[in-house]
């Protein structure tokens, strides 16, 4: 009897430890997203594989991806609203709710404790438990003139002293969400900061929160250090300009690469990559590109920079040289370039080709292909060195 209990309950021991998956870290880990199929694909940048497909995240269209401080769990924000937390060591979904109607990104607290979403529909922000996914907070945003519905939600970031920062669309607004003494926010409003905030960025020291203005030319900026001082008109020649060019797809200005105590900056509808001095965000020089930018991506080093196109100029990245600002590689990886990524140590590019039904992985120092993936449609890529910067 005892023999036979011994035995069951070795067999039972053996038969666990086949099922767990090894012992090993995260760092190397990443996502694609996978936006016509509503799925993602856990990646490993140190063998250029896939370890898994993840179905069920619904409409993935704009869907943007944060992590935990330990980089285990990644968090992806979809587009209907839908927040999915998935453990990237067991390789499932462990928590997914619907917490909207029509959402656009979201941030994790500088604790790690608070998952953010920023949404159209209803318009403000919801706040929720990291771990259990559950609401701490609901901050709705301004309602419109007319009273039929709140503003929508743009450009949110997390930011030090356990803050998010975001614009209202509708509403010339910029808005921060203090969670430092309790659940309950402390919020700070800032008004009139110009027409139709569509996107923005925190810089990498966390001091400055750029919103672009689809309204009208310029930037708003704020200084979190100095938030007394309110928002401040910057880059006064940013945007569409005079001569009303017609734009093929706006920028997205987390794409924004800072080095050298400058900043490259995606021109709106023109075919160059502005370049500003980021201590005074005064224009200093105009680097023509093949196309209207998408994402001006910096290698870790800031040496180089990588460039991707709106149509009819998405099959072409070119890569500039920060320091002389000449164009020093010309690439056609295939057809619609959506996003690109560096690892975090710089020795990989990994890019995505929508049409192409690819990610493909560059070597950014010889530029040279030095792989590829399948993947249906994909998007965003993202990975886990993400979760120990400000505002990814």
């Amino acid at each position: 009897m005892i023999r036979s209990l011994l035995l069951s309950a070795a067999t039972g021991l053996l038969l666990s430890a086949c099922v767990q998956p090894p012992l090993r870290g995260t760092g190397d880990l990443g996502v694609v997203v996978e936006r016509a199929t509503g799925s993602v694909q856990i990646i490993e940048s140190d063998t250029r594989t896939a370890l898994a497909r993840l179905e069920g995240f619904g409409d993935l269209s704009h869907a943007s991806v944060v992590f935990s401080r330990d980089q285990r769990y990644a968090y992806v924000f979809g587009r209907d609203g839908g927040l999915s937390k998935i453990d990237l060591l067991t390789r499932r979904i462990e928590h997914r709710v619907i917490q909207g109607g029509n959402s656009i990104g979201g941030a994790i607290s500088q604790d790690g404790k608070l998952i953010a979403v920023s949404n159209y529909v209803p318009g403000g922000v919801k706040v929720f438990d990291a771990k259990t996914l559950q609401l701490v907070a609901d901050i709705p945003a301004t309602p419109l003139a007319d009273g039929s519905k709140r503003s929508r939600v743009v450009g949110l970031v997390d930011a030090p002293g356990q803050r998010f920062v975001f614009s209202l669309f509708d509403t010339g607004e910029i808005w921060t969400a203090d969670f430092s003494q309790s659940s309950t926010p402390r919020i700070n409003r800032f008004t009139d900061i110009g027409q139709q905030p569509y996107d923005a960025l925190i810089t990498p020291d966390g001091r400055y929160y750029m919103a672009g203005l689809f309204g009208e030319d310029g930037m708003a900026q704020l200084d979190l250090w100095h938030p007394e001082r309110g928002v401040q008109r910057v880059l006064g020649d940013y945007g569409r300009g005079q001569v009303k060019l017609p734009v093929y797809k706006m920028p997205h200005l987390e794409g924004w690469a800072v080095a050298d105590n400058q900043a490259f900056v995606p021109a709106v509808g023109h075919h160059q990559v502005l370049v500003m001095d980021s201590r005074t965000w005064k224009q200093t020089a105009v680097i023509p590109v093949a196309g209207q930018p998408v994402f001006v991506t910096s290698r870790p080093d800031g040496r180089q920079l990588w460039v991707n196109f709106a149509y009819p100029d998405n099959d072409r990245v070119q890569v500039i040289d920060s320091e002389t600002h000449a164009v020093i590689a010309d690439l056609r990886p295939g057809p619609a370039v959506l996003h690109m990524e560096f690892t975090a140590r710089g020795d990989q590019l990994w890019l995505s080709l929508r049409d192409g039904g690819q990610v493909q992985v560059w070597d950014p120092y010889r530029l040279k292909l030095l792989g590829s993936l399948p993947a249906t449609a994909p998007s965003g890529i993202f990975f886990s060195s993400r979760a120990q910067k400000m505002g990814y």
